[in-house]
C-alpha cells in the first residue's frame, strides 16, 4: 500500500485501521492530517480493501480521522 501524497509540504502519516461495528464495513483510519486526505487516494484504499478482503459488490465506508 502506497503513502498517501504530501499536501503542502505535510506529510500525512496513518497511524492505523479500525472496523467500525456497523452493519456494513466500515473503516476508521486514523491520521495525524484527515482533512487533507485526498479522494483519489480514499478510492485506492477501498479498492485495496476490496482486492485483499473480497468485498466484492458489498459498499464499504472509509473515515479519516484525527489520532
Amino acid at each position: 500500500i502506497y503513502h498517501p501524497p504530501a499536501h503542502r509540504g505535510k506529510f500525512i502519516k496513518i497511524k492505523y485501521i479500525s472496523q467500525l461495528p456497523t452493519k456494513t464495513p466500515s473503516f476508521a483510519f486514523f491520521c495525524n492530517y484527515p482533512d487533507f486526505i485526498k479522494s483519489s487516494y480514499r478510492n485506492y484504499l477501498e479498492n485495496q480493501l476490496r482486492k485483499h478482503y473480497d468485498f466484492c459488490g458489498v459498499p464499504i465506508s472509509i473515515h479519516f480521522r484525527d489520532k
